[in-house]
């Protein structure tokens, strides 16, 4: 599999730093992993947005899902978008984002009762449960955040990429990540009391949870543009005994 940052940006875009967005690659099939500000532009820096295989969204707030609107255009008024769009993209995400996506698309309040977004997608709603995109297997489990949110273990070729999503901890995520061999971990802050416990992790507890799972890699993402990355980094190599990182945006990884 390989790994590429689209966006890495938490709860909203940094200067030159668009929000959470992923794209996840194995055997020429095209996976996006969220998809906030400023992902799509980012996007076509490495493929046609016509040859995305499928989408899944962890949740739906906008730092994970702004850009879907501008996809829409994209793939419904390119001039070639009928042809190359002809298939509609299959986008697994929470019950509520068929009329979330339409309501954010619509023109006016006239028109979101005529909004239909399923001539563009195909709309699967997510559960805890193992499902089979393409070439990968995705077991997906709900998390701690103040809406449906999901974290997900993708597996290809004997390899495991498990994304937290945003969550505070939880047993799920421990689930999700044992044993896996690479952990894309949110981690919005440093670690002070008070934080709030079902919304984040911070940096020590990102790296407290890839050794309780005993994962081969911890990358760090989606850290608040107003966060010390280097102070959240920090941390997770205190708890952390291996190889972490931040994730960077346009870097792309090898598992």
């Amino acid at each position: 599999m390989l790994l590429t940052v689209l966006g890495c940006s938490g709860s909203v875009p940094g200067p030159n730093a668009p929000a959470s967005g992923y794209l996840v690659e194995a055997d020429d099939f095209l996976l996006v992993l969220d998809f906030g500000n400023g992902t799509l532009a980012e996007l076509q820096c490495y493929c046609d947005p016509f040859l995305l295989g499928a989408m899944v969204f962890s949740h739906l707030h906008p730092d994970h899902c702004a850009d879907f609107s501008a996809l829409t255009v994209f793939r419904r008024y390119h001039p070639s978008a009928k042809t190359r769009g002809a298939t509609r993209l299959p986008v697994h995400a929470p019950a509520e984002a068929p009329t979330r996506f339409a309501a954010a698309y619509a023109p006016d309040q006239a028109e979101l009762a005529v909004t239909d977004l399923t001539d563009t997608y195909d709309f699967h709603a997510l559960a805890p449960e193992t499902f089979q995109v393409g070439p990968f297997e995705i077991t997906a489990e709900r998390v701690n955040h103040p809406c449906e949110a999901y974290g997900f273990r993708i597996s290809n070729g004997g390899k495991t990429l498990v994304y937290t999503g945003d969550s505070g901890p939880c047993e799920a995520l421990d689930k999700l990540a044992d044993g896996a061999d690479f952990l894309l971990s949110e981690a919005s802050w440093t670690h002070e009391p008070g934080r709030p416990e079902d919304m984040h992790l911070s940096g020590r507890q990102a790296g407290e949870l890839a050794t309780r799972a005993g994962v081969g890699r911890l990358m760090i993402t989606h850290v608040l543009p107003w966060t010390d990355r280097k102070a959240v980094l920090d941390e997770a190599r205190a708890a952390y005994p291996g190889e972490a990182h931040l994730a960077e945006l346009g870097e792309t990884y090898t598992l």
